[in-house]
């Protein structure tokens, strides 16, 4: 059985820094070797631009990899935000080579070097109210459909490497003064801003912290921000206050699931959802039954399969039926 805190919560940070790093390799195998013995899960990209990852475990390990990490890229600090979560969002530790730490795929895009201006989330507002300010959400698009801010613009993108493409046919520096952009922890519209200003956009500003430090910085009632917001891990999505959202995740194709869509006759648990199941194949949905038969015998041993969802899934089903993931909650530096 898992190994739980005594508070019944689990540390999770998140962060990335743009730095040059010269030996990838090198830093990849000394987070290894530091991780080896520790009980700290999660994901760390490794790229010659910086590093990138979010992690869950005990606070001090998750501090002492924070304070190692700095150390290698030699820095002071290394910045992160801290959530609690009910459960672990992660199942196994990866530390990843990569070309990007966040991937745009355009050469010579680099953020340590030409960054569009930070502005901080009590400021955002008024930013993003004027009537010459652009606003774009980076996100992909199954994220905006999520929620978002007033009044900002959808790309429509599969993945952040379709965005200099939107640019391209919907943003003219010419014509467009003011562009002000935002995404869920700070790290694509960081590159964006560094991207926009390659392209000979003259002012260009970004969400500092992301949406993340926004919901948690910006009372409700004051809030532009519009639904829920989506994470990359299984607490799936949080809501204004920085609490578990209403939304779970489909097994099979990964899309964020609301509560009607688990209503869908085509939702199938496990299995397929109203945004898969026509593109399903006889084959997946095979490899999807054995999994799901593997984590109910996981269950009846009172074991924790790898791929299992998190109670919480079956928690939010039932809410559904009766008509009724976590964040990062607070910035902090080591």
């Amino acid at each position: 059985m898992e190994h739980r805190p005594e508070d019944g919560t689990f540390r999770v940070s998140a962060f990335y820094k743009f730095i040059p790093v010269s030996d990838p390799a090198e830093l990849k195998q000394q987070l290894e070797s530091f991780l080896e013995s520790r009980s700290v899960l999660g994901t760390i990209l490794v790229a010659r631009e910086g590093v990138n990852g979010t992690v869950s475990g005990p606070e001090q390990e998750v501090e002492a990899l924070l304070h190692f990490l700095a150390s290698c890229l030699g820095i002071e600090t290394l910045p992160f935000k801290v959530a609690e979560a009910p459960f672990r969002p992660f199942h196994r530790m990866k530390v990843r080579l990569k070309r990007e730490i966040v991937t745009l795929g355009v050469e010579g895009v680099d953020p340590s070097r030409k960054v569009g201006t930070y502005v901080k989330p009590d400021e955002w507002n008024d930013l993003i109210r004027q009537q010459d300010v652009v606003l774009v959400d980076t996100r992909n698009d199954y994220e905006y459909a999520v929620g978002t801010f007033e009044g900002a613009l959808n790309p429509k993108t599969q993945s952040f490497r379709e965005f200099p493409k939107y640019v391209k046919e919907h943003l003219d520096p010419d014509k467009t003064p003011k562009v002000a952009m935002f995404c869920t922890g700070g790290i694509r519209c960081e590159k964006a801003t560094s991207f926009l200003l390659e392209k000979g956009f003259k002012e260009v500003y970004h969400l500092e912290g992301g949406i993340l430090e926004y919901l948690h910085q910006v009372p409700a009632s004051e809030s532009l921000w519009k639904g829920e917001c989506f994470v990359f891990d299984e607490r799936v999505t949080v809501n204004h206050d920085l609490e578990p959202g209403s939304y779970s995740m489909c097994h099979a194709c990964r899309m964020p699931l609301s509560p009607d869509d688990l209503r869908s006759p085509h939702y199938a648990e496990g299995l397929s959802c109203p945004y898969c199941h026509d593109k399903i194949t006889s084959e997946k949905r095979e490899r999807l039954s054995q999994r799901n038969l593997q984590m109910k015998l996981a269950r009846e041993r009172n074991e924790r399969h790898l791929g299992a969802r998190h109670k919480r899934h079956d928690q939010v089903k039932k809410a559904t039926a009766e008509e009724t993931a976590l964040p990062l909650n607070r910035s902090c530096s080591t």
